[in-house]
């Protein structure tokens, strides 16, 4: 598997994916992560001129898609609980496979962590999935975030050296 920047090429197959990951959130008790088409063109679009949308290919096919953004990001500012650093991190973003290669969550997690030692994340109080990935990776609980849609899980990770 490889990782790469998103280009417009791949808008079409993001789309699929995003779309496999709501019927999946769905079927698992989560139902209210994604509503509405999010994310949605609009959003892929501003993800891929900002530079931070990038897939996984396997075997040449995109199989996941991510958002990764260096520096400070606005939604975590503010937290109900505490981040256990206050340094420069990356935050991941809009995470999503086609449920075709098992183990697509610690691959990106292992990539974001070779571009910056400390990571963040969030994810809705229903996905159960995830949180049981970013847990399993290592990621720590830290309280609740605000974003797009409501109140949210947050999480980081340090690397150690």
């Amino acid at each position: 598997m490889n990782i790469r920047k998103a280009e417009e090429r791949d808008i079409s197959r993001i789309t699929e994916i995003y779309a496999h990951a709501r019927a999946f959130m769905a079927e698992n008790g989560n139902a209210t992560q994604w509503s509405g088409g999010y994310p949605g063109e609009d959003v892929i679009r501003a993800d891929i001129a900002a530079g931070t949308l990038h897939v996984c290919e396997r075997e040449g096919k995109v199989a996941a898609v991510f958002a990764f953004i260096l520096g400070g990001d606005p939604c975590y500012a503010v937290i109900d609980g505490a981040w256990h650093a206050a340094r420069p991190y990356g935050t991941i973003h809009r995470i999503a496979s086609d449920g075709t290669a098992k183990g697509m969550a610690r691959f990106v997690f292992d990539w974001c962590a070779q571009q910056i030692d400390y990571l963040r994340i969030d994810t809705h109080e229903n996905n159960r999935p995830m949180q049981a990935a970013v847990l399993r990776y290592g990621f720590q609980p830290c309280g609740v975030v605000q974003v797009r849609g409501g109140a949210r899980l947050a999480f980081d990770y340090e690397v150690r050296a």
